[in-house]
This record gives C-alpha cells, sequence and structure tokens, in this order.
C-alpha cells in the first residue's frame, strides 16, 4: 500500500482477523471437547476426527483446509483494497449462514459480534480505497499500478499538483 494510513488499516484489520480465527476455533473447541466416539460418528466428524481428533484445524465447512491460497493479492493497491471488500463480504454471508442454522445463544452472540465486525472492516477498506483513489488522478487510475510502477506514480501525482 502506497499510504501510510492504508498500511495502518491493513495491520489493525489482519490483527483482527486472526482474532477471529481464534474465536472461532474457541467455539469449536467448546463444542466438541466432549464429544462421545458415538457423538463424532453421529454428527459426521469421524473423518475429522481420524486426523485432527478433537484438535482445532481450520477448515471450509465443506472440510477443505484453510489455505494462503484464498487470498487473492495482486500487488495492485486498488485490486487488492476491492479484493479485501469482497473478502469481507464472503465472511459476512458465512456468519449470517451459521446464524440461521444455530440455536445456541452462547454460539450466536460471537458469530453476531464477529458479523458486525466484518461490516465495519468493509467500511474501513472502503475508505481506504476512496483515500486511495483521491491521491491518483480521477481520469486515469485504472492505467497503472502505483505499487508496481512507483516512477508513473511520481509523475502523475507532479501532473495534478501542476
Amino acid at each position: 500500500m502506497p499510504l501510510p494510513e492504508l498500511k495502518g488499516t491493513l495491520t489493525d484489520i489482519g490483527t483482527e482477523e486472526l482474532n477471529h480465527l481464534e474465536m472461532i476455533g474457541a467455539i469449536v473447541y467448546q463444542l466438541t471437547k466432549d464429544l462421545t466416539e458415538d457423538e463424532i460418528k453421529e454428527q459426521g466428524f469421524g473423518d475429522y476426527f481420524v486426523d485432527h481428533t478433537t484438535g482445532i484445524f481450520p477448515q471450509a465447512a465443506a472440510g477443505f483446509p484453510y489455505t494462503a491460497a484464498s487470498m487473492q493479492v495482486k500487488g495492485d493497491p486498488i485490486t487488492d483494497l476491492h479484493e479485501s471488500m469482497a473478502a469481507e463480504q464472503k465472511a459476512r454471508t458465512t456468519y449470517d449462514n451459521i446464524l440461521r442454522f444455530c440455536d445456541d445463544y452462547d454460539v450466536k452472540d460471537p458469530i453476531r459480534f464477529l458479523r458486525a465486525r466484518e461490516v465495519v472492516h468493509y467500511q474501513r477498506f472502503g475508505e481506504n480505497l476512496r483515500l486511495l483513489t483521491d491521491k491518483l488522478n480521477e481520469k486515469n487510475f485504472y492505467a497503472f499500478n502505483p505499487s508496481f510502477d512507483k516512477k508513473c506514480f511520481k509523475n502523475e501525482l507532479k501532473k495534478k499538483k501542476k
């Protein structure tokens, strides 16, 4: 990110997202730690149990493990901010879906909190996108990648000042 305030937002939200993983892991652990072998089988956790017992292993509901491959970073600040905004909306939708299936308020309350944070993150990324585009040449801000072509970015800023 070419602007210090954008870097700060990414650091803050990235740190908070790691905390989200920790909170979800704690919820899953609390829900599964005392399961019996029969309950594990009945609830469809047999395959998971074979690999991880009741340890927390981040994976999607469909069973595939979380990897960094889901982060579609391009190195272009505009593209990456749009991707971050989309990721926040996808997380919000996932939390909405969990709330549709869940009737345990000890689970629903933290999920509602996490959902609200995703909305705030989306808003912060949107604000950062506006800050970034305001610094670029409004008529041509998709024509180059300022983090890759710094010389072009500096030249565009100089032209804008004239």
